[in-house]
């Protein structure tokens, strides 16, 4: 690594994720002389860095916490990193918007111009989304995201390898990149299915290089936050596949606050008329069996029918017969 500028940078970045370093193993890891680390170390102290030197049989350098803060200096990949991460700071629920707006801005400035157009192109869609059950975190390299953005914005045909162990080639027109629930997706349309679908963004390997052009198509309902919604509901037009209505025998106030996307109102002071959905008659009554009180049902008969079936299926799980 010649180039002294490049040099420095890596050095800091070494320095940075852990807490000592032997002279000898930066002199290594960077390919040049103790001597050349020394001097690359005294630049970084003019330009602000607490760089202590540690005495031992090695020697070696720790960075240390400053009362100011120096000038910062990323490479490629952690500006990209960073850049990212603004942009989705909305979605983080802390009131940070527009203070990650002006971050993003002030780092964009001192951006390569190779970088700056990649992240002003990178674009895509926070879907509002009602949390079914806790999904893992499932990060995403900032490269790949990238890749991706890049293909749904040039409107190019994309290539990638898709899945965990065991990988399949797939051939797609990407539409957009959504974030969800912490996880990134990619709708887009399959040229092998001749159909929509949706990818895990963690699980795509791209390929290079990108095929061609294509016309933009428009995904059903016109809406991609609602029809990845529907998708997780299993439906394409966002809502709930099944849908039933019940009086529960408790008043508005202990149910409202855990009806969800639910649709409540007050039958009288201790009864409440919900109207929920699910993606199966036996998850509504289930999830409706939850608030622990008499349940009269409304309609239509598939809820009634599924309340039968769990009845059943509980009284015999706890060694109870069902009598008629």
């Amino acid at each position: 690594m010649t180039d002294p500028s490049s040099r420095m940078l890596h050095l800091l970045s070494l320095l940075q994720v852990r807490r000592d370093w032997p002279g000898s193993a930066l002199s290594e890891r960077l390919g040049i002389s103790p001597r050349t680390v020394r001097r690359d170390v005294d630049r970084l102290r003019e330009l602000g860095y607490r760089i202590r030197a540690i005495k031992g049989p090695d020697g070696g350098y720790r960075l240390d916490a400053g009362s100011e803060l120096p000038p910062l200096l990323f490479d490629d990949e952690q500006a990209v990193a960073i850049a990212i991460a603004l942009q989705t700071a909305s979605g983080s629920g802390a009131d940070v918007a527009e203070a990650a707006e002006r971050a993003l801005s002030t780092i964009r400035q001192v951006m390569p111009s190779r970088l700056r157009h990649r992240i002003d192109g990178f674009g895509f869609t926070a879907a509002v989304a009602t949390p079914i059950g806790t999904l893992p975190a499932s990060p995403v390299p900032p490269a790949v995201l990238l890749a991706l953005g890049d293909a749904v914005r040039e409107r190019r045909v994309l290539r990638f390898e898709y899945g965990g162990d065991e990988l399949a080639s797939r051939r797609v027109e990407p539409h957009h990149l959504v974030t969800r629930l912490g996880r990134w997706y990619l709708v887009a349309w399959d040229l092998e299915r001749d159909a929509w679908r949706i990818f895990r963004a963690d699980r795509i390997r791209p390929r290079t290089p990108t095929g061609p052009r294509f016309a933009a198509r428009e995904v059903p309902g016109a809406d991609v936050g609602a029809f990845l919604e529907g998708r997780f509901r299993g439906s394409d037009d966002g809502a709930w596949p099944c849908r039933g209505e019940v009086v529960v025998a408790l008043p508005l106030g202990e149910v409202a606050p855990f009806a969800g996307d639910a649709v409540v109102a007050a039958v009288d002071e201790g009864r409440t008329r919900l109207l929920a959905g699910s993606w199966s008659w036996a998850a509504l009554a289930a999830s409706i069996g939850r608030f622990d009180a008499d349940i009269d049902v409304i309609g239509p008969p598939q809820l009634t029918d599924a309340f039968t079936r769990l009845s059943e299926r509980f009284a015999r799980t706890s060694g109870t017969a069902v009598t008629s």
